[in-house]
């Protein structure tokens, strides 16, 4: 028998900033998978520096410690920097786009804007919508939507920055 705590993800945010070069994604996906490694999620763009990525890993270490993710990583010659970042000293934000029944498109409307999204597309049957927030707040707006309707999701996946010092 498996206790609640096994069950649930233990989520750790590596932020690595690699040079922006062909292969350098597959790279670290091969070592994930080399390694046993679960990725949760993974966004990946250029910074404000076009030669340079930033690659946000969501990664569960209920089986592996995020450290000993870090130095593998560390190992691999495009990568630049790896900072883990805790929840506590992170801004974390997901993107989700998502088809919604129009049944009741009022009412979705008043919800999306409730929650400081946008309606992205609308006819008389269904609404595009769009919402960014913390991935828990998005939990919970997926949870309404699907009371609604859901017909398509898509969510991007964490991205995250260390927070300003104070």
């Amino acid at each position: 028998m498996t206790s609640l705590d096994e069950d649930q993800p233990n989520l750790h945010i590596l932020s690595v900033l690699v040079e922006n070069k062909f292969g350098v994604l597959a790279r670290i996906a091969g070592l994930f998978s080399r390694r046993g490694f679960n990725i949760f999620s993974l966004a990946v763009a250029p910074t404000d520096d076009p030669s340079l990525s930033r690659i946000s890993i969501v990664v569960d270490v209920h089986n592996t410690d995020a450290a000993q993710i870090a130095k593998q990583l560390d190992k691999l010659v495009n990568v630049l920097e790896i900072t883990e970042l805790q929840p506590v000293s992170s801004i974390e934000r997901e993107l989700m786009v998502a088809r919604v029944e129009g049944i009741d498109s009022d009412a979705v409307r008043n919800f999306i804007d409730e929650v400081g999204g946008s309606v992205l597309d609308s006819n008389d049957r269904e609404l595009i919508v769009s919402v960014h927030a913390h991935p828990n707040e998005l939990d919970a707006c997926e949870a309404k939507l699907r009371k609604f309707g859901i017909l398509e999701l898509q969510r991007t996946g964490r991205i995250a920055l260390g927070r300003l010092d104070s």
